[in-house]
């Protein structure tokens, strides 16, 4: 999950030839545009605002609109109550100082601005901090319903409103608190493997029917049209889910449902607290 940036001043994102926005230069000098925002920010000053195109708006309130259309069918009921807490507006993309005035009177996390992709350690250790690290740019018009890295619909509609919960608070900064104790990679790698089945790719059961918890399901109508009928569905075991590995480049194959949130989020704070050497 390293960032990928280039040498020169005007090239600061690279893209893997199979990238949607790959051979569009107008794309690509977009990304190094609001990459160069965020490269130049600094911690403790106000969150800098990106000027979204017309065509960046439009294409954010399609896709809110699509995945709010499922959000009502398969989000989970804390979720619905994070969505209730911390509503998105479709007409333009939310600027993430203005997420953060109103997350700052909820929970006091905060959302700061990065480039683009950062490594595992970095990500985890800023929750711990209350505060996560999130893009700014959107993805390519071509293919709208996929990203092969996160955006800023899958930052907003997936993680923000959570953000606004103190269930998924809870959990968030429990997990940047055992990273920034963990001494080791490969804690890290089972830190981050248990973050991506539970905050990012998590499902419970509610009433007897598979929920989403997760960021990564949330922000994507390809994943929430597919998890039931195409994904293996296992019991979750916070053990199993911190050792099992995972391509976060194609749709998932494997996913953990937990009996219900509560025992989602009571399983994952026992394996951090055991991880970081502060259970029992």
């Amino acid at each position: 999950m390293d960032l990928s940036h280039g040498h020169g001043p005007e090239h600061l994102v690279d893209l893997d030839a199979d990238h949607p926005g790959f051979r569009d230069a107008s794309y690509r000098a977009r990304r190094n545009e609001i990459a160069r925002v965020a490269r130049e920010f600094r911690r403790g000053q106000p969150v800098p605002r990106i000027a979204y195109t017309p065509e960046e708006d439009v294409l954010w309130g399609q896709l809110l609109s699509r995945l709010q259309q499922s959000h009502s069918r398969f989000a989970c009921r804390q979720v619905l109550e994070a969505y209730a807490r911390l509503p998105l507006a479709a007409s333009a993309v939310p600027q993430l100082c203005d997420v953060n005035t109103h997350l700052a009177r909820l929970t006091g996390f905060q959302m700061e601005p990065v480039a683009g992709l950062v490594t595992q350690r970095a990500f985890l250790e800023r929750l711990g901090d209350g505060v996560f690290l999130s893009t700014q740019y959107i993805r390519h018009t071509s293919r709208p319903s996929y990203t092969p890295e996160p955006d800023v619909v899958h930052e907003l509609v997936g993680h923000a409103p959570t953000l606004a919960h103190d269930d998924f608070v809870e959990l968030s900064r429990a997990f940047g608190q055992a990273a920034q104790v963990a001494t080791e990679d490969a804690q890290i790698d089972r830190i981050a493997r248990l973050y991506w089945f539970t905050l990012e790719y998590g499902l419970v059961r509610e009433a007897g029917d598979v929920k989403v918890v997760g960021a990564g399901i949330l922000s994507s109508a390809g994943e929430m049209e597919r998890f039931e009928s195409q994904a293996t569905l296992k019991a979750f075991d916070a053990e199993v889910a911190a050792t099992t590995p995972y391509d976060p480049t194609d749709f998932q194959p494997l996913l953990f449902v937990a009996a219900d949130f509560k025992q989602l989020k009571r399983a994952t704070l026992s394996w951090l607290e055991g991880e970081s050497g502060q259970g029992p």
